[in-house]
């Protein structure tokens, strides 16, 4: 979910050719969970399966958004989650509860007829599964796409790898790399293109829109500690919610007349079980793996073909996905990890 700062934070619009040669550290458990949220089947909002009952998804966002992401220039290196934090514990049972509730009105409104409702039900119970992340992984690495194991929470992973130069920016929906002290932030990197608002017979266009932390700091009169008071009395993954009647223009005044932690855990009432400094310290030193492996396979068409085929894709589809593959690797652009990183 990550924390809600979309009011208050400012951003610019762009288009992928303002990101082309560019490498974005994308976190890849809210990417493919967007994923898993909108590519559905409109009517039922059943996730797309092949013939075997297998999900696919995700595999479908994989493929088809890289190759555009590919076909702009733009280099993403996936950074996949690792071991959440130990007071995420409970927040990651409660979501479960919050999906299993949200599958039960999902088919009730299937039963019911209610279309309004269906795909927003669906979208909730949108479940990540440890065996899609292994066929995620295998997939990116077919297609000669880098990806990075995370010690922890892959955005502060992410952060790392821009702080030490191998990524221009953090690729996620979610604003926690801010908080972590990422310098740039890209959203709407892989879900471009049109959108249609849930309940609502309207579409609109999704455009590719970047962030920049000084900015978000200028603008708002705060450090950066003080941002993560901020998205802490909103709400964040460790206390979702944030503190009752608090917004962000609330958040911003509080913290603003109050300056640190301690000042404005006076006036309010925290009311969670983990330790507000438990969360403070962990965005201002997040573990992360300083000596990380970029994995990167050399990109091999015959092995992508086969495992797309093996799901039922459309052929004609993949193989116009693959030729886009096979120009890049004639260009030079994605065969070795090291041309990856070319400049």
């Amino acid at each position: 979910m990550g924390v809600q700062l979309t009011s208050i934070i400012p951003k610019e619009g762009i288009s992928l050719d303002d990101l082309r040669g560019k490498k974005i550290a994308v976190d890849a458990f809210n990417t493919i969970f967007q994923f898993l949220s909108i590519i559905r089947h409109r009517d039922t909002g059943e996730l797309l399966r092949d013939s075997k009952g297998r999900i696919t998804s995700h595999l479908s966002g994989l493929f088809y958004r890289n190759i555009n992401l590919l076909e702009n220039g733009v280099k993403p290196i996936f950074v996949f989650d690792g071991e959440p934090p130990k007071f995420k514990r409970g927040v990651v049972e409660a979501r479960k509860k919050v999906r299993e509730e949200a599958r039960k009105k999902w088919e009730k409104a299937v039963e019911e007829g209610r279309k309004e409702d269906v795909m927003v039900y669906a979208q909730a119970s949108a479940k990540l599964t440890d065996f899609m992340i292994e066929e995620s992984k295998q997939l990116l690495d077919y297609m000669g796409i880098p990806w990075v194991q995370a010690k922890s929470e892959g955005e502060a992973q992410a952060v790392l790898l821009a702080k030490k130069g191998d990524v221009y920016a953090v690729g996620s929906q979610d604003f926690d790399s801010l908080l972590f002290g990422g310098e740039v932030l890209v959203r709407n990197l892989s879900i471009s293109g049109k959108k249609k608002l849930p309940r609502k017979e309207k579409w609109v266009e999704v455009t590719p829109e970047i962030i920049k932390l000084k900015n978000v700091l200028s603008e708002l009169g705060l450090n950066q500690e003080q941002l993560i008071i901020v998205g802490m009395l909103i709400g964040t993954d460790y206390n979702p919610g944030g503190i009752k009647g608090v917004g962000p223009k609330t958040a911003l005044k509080l913290t603003k007349e109050n300056k640190t932690l301690d000042g404005v855990l006076k006036k309010i009432e925290w009311g969670f079980e983990n330790d507000p400094h438990e969360i403070f310290d962990f965005f201002i030193n997040p573990p992360a793996f300083e000596d990380y492996s970029i994995e990167a396979k050399d990109l091999d068409l015959d092995k992508v073909r086969g495992f797309l085929m093996d799901h039922d894709f459309s052929e004609a589809r993949v193989d116009n996905g693959l030729n886009v593959l096979k120009k890049n690797k004639v260009e030079g652009a994605q065969t070795k990890l090291e041309n990856w990183f070319k400049k």
